[in-house]
């Protein structure tokens, strides 16, 4: 195909995906994700074409940027930064034209300046030593040893059962070896030689390439002022090693161009396991298994064996005071308690005036019990400027990982998985086992049932991925169509061939928003304090996500019980409520309301309605802190109202709705209250007096407690007032997050 004919080829493509973003039509509706997948297979069969594709999406990227067409700006530069990742053969200048661009979006407010900011960090080590941001994530995924790129990367994928065939090791060494060489000689590289002498090599001979190409790489990117010139030798040198000087050579002065032209350089797909879950400490359990492997662990019931590196639990770092007997001196020990020494030794006049190690206090960063990957943001998004997933958190600790769980299902998963998150932050204010290693990253693809499919069904149960598809179009294009496509795989018959278990577009839509979705937005948890008619049993807490329906129940409770019935109530339908809240103000007053009503239902929900709410999520600025009076409860009563004529009394519903940062809410007139949170018909609770809703907290570890016990009576408020100011933040990672 003559070049003119590839650039008009890939021309139609990327209009079809622009297409997609800018219009509604339903004809294109179905083939949502189908025409980007299809832009990068033509590039994966024929590397050739890489630089023309950059070219094209540099052209339409500048295009967006002065016709101010910014909802089709973050998709491109994805698309960009995905094909420079995997493409050998790219110049120089198109690295520097893309590095320009991105540094004049860092002009643009949030989230295009983070993005940029992030692409731009990327670029300069790419630009001067080609490869390494393919060679990163292939040793990350992969699970390849290097020591100069220790980083873990894995993906857990809950609620389905599937296989996927893993690429070998040795593969995928093959891979990192020719794509690092192909992209630095480019054209001198002769392609088929390489790779029918890398398939040859044995086992040892191969890692010995590998770990040669990785220190090359890894010794240039690190450099202050990393040369291409100098990688490009270093590079040689290896080349020339692995096909000795002569076919080096012969590379250099051209050969046949149609063996030397670039071979196609697969990037293997991530290590996925997939889970189904039926265990609500099953997350927790896939962690702790991720950084000690099941061979290393010996696996407890409450997982205490883990031991990191000598790491003490951090309500080991905050010691009670007791009184000892022991000075602290050498000479006052008793003999046989230590080495005997000579007396009149140096060494013992030396004993007599030194104090034996004691307890040296551990400086942690001030930080530290909030890492970046679990931290509510400054801002919407997530701090920049710090690779996702790399970086030392903790002194002597610099091997971070990064755990990606992606969950599949609807509203009601991910209040099991907003429940299993709020566990595993109480669980590490106790035992501070997973947070000084591991960067935990959370997707969300929703998925409905077959029978649950219609418009009003998934209306209901998908409004989390609604809002997510309203806030990110790229998200709205790649991740919500992949319910249909889904089902259509389950609907086909099995196949006798079981080498391929997972479809192709499938795995690669899940590996790119994998890979590219690094922008999170936080979700605000709630907590739901429960008080039921049985005045012997403990009020029980839960927490919900996305909902609370609160339905009346036709039984009452005796009139000797919790609540006792008010005199003058009219019996009708419904229930007397009373209800206390928190009314939420722009102006952020404390404002408090109590009303009495009669309603039928209750519904508090935590997303909003349309565009223009501002309830749910955080929306803030990035410079601004968090505060939950940012985010509210649209709270929807079902009212009944009393009318008096001359035909006698009538009732009519009327449905009201308010918003609120927190609300309490107790029967008047002996009726029982049903609660269903989350629209999880197995997180029920019957027979309800009584209920309280507010944000939940920031969980407080041990070693908070200790210093706020330290503290006088006003400053201990002062600090509980503090903590108490910070809500428990839940990120869902997305393409670009909330685009403003």
């Amino acid at each position: 195909m003559e070049s003119s004919d590839v650039e008009l080829d890939l021309q139609r493509s990327v209009q079809a995906v622009l297409r997609e973003l800018s219009t509604q039509a339903p004809a294109l509706q179905s083939n949502r994700g189908m025409w980007r997948w299809s832009l990068h297979k033509k590039v994966e069969r024929d590397p050739g074409k890489s630089p023309v594709l950059v070219r094209i999406l540099l052209r339409e990227l500048e295009k967006a940027e002065s016709e101010d067409a910014r909802h089709i700006i973050i998709p491109l530069l994805h698309t960009l930064m995905y094909v420079l990742t995997k493409a050998t053969g790219i110049t120089e200048e198109l690295h520097q034209r893309t590095y320009a661009f991105c540094m004049r979006l860092l002009t643009l407010p949030a989230p295009y300046c983070t993005i940029a900011l992030d692409c731009a960090i990327r670029l300069k080590t790419e630009t001067a030593v080609p490869g390494t941001l393919y060679q990163r994530l292939v040793i990350a995924e992969q699970n390849l040893t290097s020591e100069l790129y220790p980083y873990r990367e894995s993906a857990l994928l809950l609620e389905i059962e599937a296989a996927q065939g893993q690429q070998t090791p040795e593969a995928c060494m093959r891979h990192v070896i020719s794509h690092a060489l192909q992209a630095a000689l480019g054209a001198a590289c002769h392609a088929g030689a390489l790779q029918r002498k890398l398939l040859a090599s044995s086992r040892p001979d191969l890692e010995g390439y590998f770990h040669a190409v990785v220190t090359a790489v890894e010794q240039m990117a690190r450099e202050p002022s990393p040369s291409r010139e100098g990688h490009l030798e270093r590079l040689e040198e290896i080349y020339c090693s692995l096909l000795g000087p002569p076919a080096a050579a012969r590379g250099r002065c051209g050969g046949d161009p149609l063996q030397d032209r670039a071979l196609s350089v697969p990037l293997p797909s991530p290590r996925i396991t997939f889970h189904l879950w039926t265990d609500e400490e099953q997350l927790w359990k896939e962690l702790v298994l991720f950084l000690r492997p099941l061979t290393q662990l010996r696996l407890s019931a409450d997982l205490e064996a883990l031991d990191l590196q000598g790491l003490l639990p951090d309500w080991e770092l905050a010691r009670a005071s007791m009184l000892s007997t022991d000075s602290g001196i050498e000479r006052d020990l008793p003999l046989g308690a230590d080495e005997l020494l000579t007396p009149g030794s140096p060494e013992a006049e030396r004993a007599g005036l030194q104090r034996k190690g004691g307890i040296k206090k551990r400086v942690w960063p001030a930080d530290i019990m909030m890492p970046s990957s679990w931290d509510g943001p400054p801002g919407l998004h997530r701090r920049t400027g710090r690779p996702s997933g790399d970086g030392e958190l903790l002194p002597g600790i610099s091997r971070l990982h990064t755990a990606r769980v992606l969950v599949l299902g609807d509203d009601r998963m991910l209040g099991r998985l907003a429940r299993a998150y709020c566990n595993l932050r109480k669980r590490e204010t106790q035992r501070f086992c997973l947070t000084p290693r591991l960067s935990l990253q959370l997707y969300y693809i929703p998925l409905l049932a077959p029978e649950t499919s219609a418009a009003s069904r998934r209306s209901e149960l998908g409004e989390l991925a609604t809002f997510l598809g309203r806030a990110d179009p790229w998200y709205e294009s790649i991740v919500n169509t992949l319910c249909p496509t889904i089902h259509k795989l389950a609907e086909m018959p099995l196949s006798l061939d079981t080498s391929q278990t997972v479809d192709p577009f499938i795995l690669d839509a899940i590996t790119y928003y994998v890979r590219m979705g690094t922008q999170p937005v936080y979700f605000q948890i709630y907590t739901v304090k429960i008080f039921s008619g049985d005045l012997s049993q403990d009020p029980a807490e839960d927490i919900f996500l996305t909902e609370l329906k609160v339905k009346i129940q036709d039984s009452k409770f005796p009139k000797d019980s919790f609540s006792p019935r008010r005199r003058g109530v009219a019996e009708g339908p419904g229930a007397e409520l009373s209800i206390c809240y928190q009314k939420a103000l722009l102006s952020h007053r404390n404002q408090e309301v109590t009303v009495s009503l009669r309603a039928t239902g209750l519904v508090l929900k935590t997303l909003p309605a349309s565009d223009t709410e501002v309830s749910g999520p955080i929306y803030c600025t990035p410079t601004a802190a968090p505060d939950t009076d940012h985010t509210c409860l649209r709270v929807s009563v079902t009212e009944i109202v009393k009318t008096s004529n001359l035909a006698g009394r009538s009732f009519s519903v009327v449905t009201n709705t308010f918003r609120t940062t927190n609300i309490q809410i107790q029967s008047q007139d002996r009726r029982l209250l049903t609660l269903s949170l989350d629209k999880d018909s197995c997180r029920t609770y019957k027979d309800v007096v009584r209920f309280e809703v507010a944000p939940c907290p920031e969980p407080c570890s041990r070693t908070q407690q200790s210093k706020v016990l330290g503290l006088s009576s006003h400053q201990q408020e002062m600090e509980r007032n503090k903590a108490k100011a910070k809500p428990l933040l839940i990120p869902i990672n997305t393409f670009s997050g909330i685009v403003q």
